[in-house]
């Protein structure tokens, strides 16, 4: 490691919060302006909600709603709560093939030689993302109501996208490592579907797991994304909500707690 990349990474301890903060804010706008140079980059954000909700409603909803015993409205009440689940997870592996993106291009060695916060880059990256996310559920909520959903309890969809938000922060620090330590977006992208497509269709997003084999249903249990679809259609449709929102909250406290500490040590270190 060269002497231009360890001098900022010793700096790093002593610049203040505030100084971090600024950090962050800058880069933040940085991450910005560079979606507005190129919004191509929200098509996923813009088409993915419209794509899965048009595609599980109409072409699933009348089945699976039947099994619910309540057609295809019941449906919609079913699937949007997890929907919401599935865009913080979804779009959470943005953030490490961005990242990714930026360690190929040479934009972070020219972070990584200036005097700014280690951490500062990876918050504007999370940031960022989030800001992604909601717009995603803002228009996922959006096509919901024109398919039919009813919005009963707003301060429960508002707690329920908050809650989405939270754990998509913990999964963020995942593919921020993926980002740091695979060496293109490729390998990001393929890394990420394969864990996102067992967690995602393994959960109870799209389909009670009541018909579920034992096995799997066992798996669903213990699936984040089951008590997170859960906990939100409990808050925005009704239903019990407190055991799946604390089991929720800890899956996300102890996923940050473990993955934040290794993206940012990953991140220091990598030549």
């Amino acid at each position: 490691m060269s002497a231009a990349t360890i001098a900022p990474v010793k700096d790093d301890a002593r610049i203040p919060v505030r100084g971090h903060l600024r950090h962050t804010g800058a880069l933040v706008r940085r991450n910005l302006l560079w979606i507005r140079q190129d919004p191509e980059s929200m098509f996923d954000a813009l088409l993915m909600p419209v794509v899965f909700t048009l595609l599980f409603v109409y072409v699933f909803g009348g089945s699976i709603g039947q099994a619910l015993g309540g057609g295809q409205d019941g449906y919609v009440q079913y699937v949007i709560p997890g929907m919401i689940a599935m865009m913080s997870m979804t779009l959470s592996q943005g953030v490490g093939t961005g990242f990714s993106q930026d360690f190929n291009s040479g934009v972070m060695d020219r972070f990584r030689s200036l005097p700014i916060g280690r951490g500062s880059v990876l918050f504007a990256k999370i940031s960022v993302e989030l800001l992604r996310m909601l717009f995603a559920t803002t228009v996922l909520m959006i096509v919901a109501v024109l398919v039919g959903f009813d919005i009963k309890d707003w301060p429960g969809l508002f707690a329920a996208v908050g809650l989405s938000t939270v754990f998509a922060s913990s999964i963020m620090w995942v593919f921020l490592t993926l980002g740091v330590i695979l060496k293109n977006a490729q390998s990001v992208q393929a890394m990420g579907f394969l864990v996102l497509f067992p967690l995602q269709f393994g959960s109870s997003i799209f389909a009670p797991t009541s018909s579920m084999p034992g096995w799997l249903e066992a798996f669903t249990d213990y699936n984040p994304l089951s008590t997170l679809a859960d906990a939100s259609r409990g808050l925005m449709v009704g239903g019990p909500v407190a055991h799946d929102l604390w089991v929720t909250l800890g899956w996300s406290v102890a996923i940050t707690a473990v993955m934040a500490p290794v993206a940012i040590h990953k991140f220091r270190t990598k030549n």
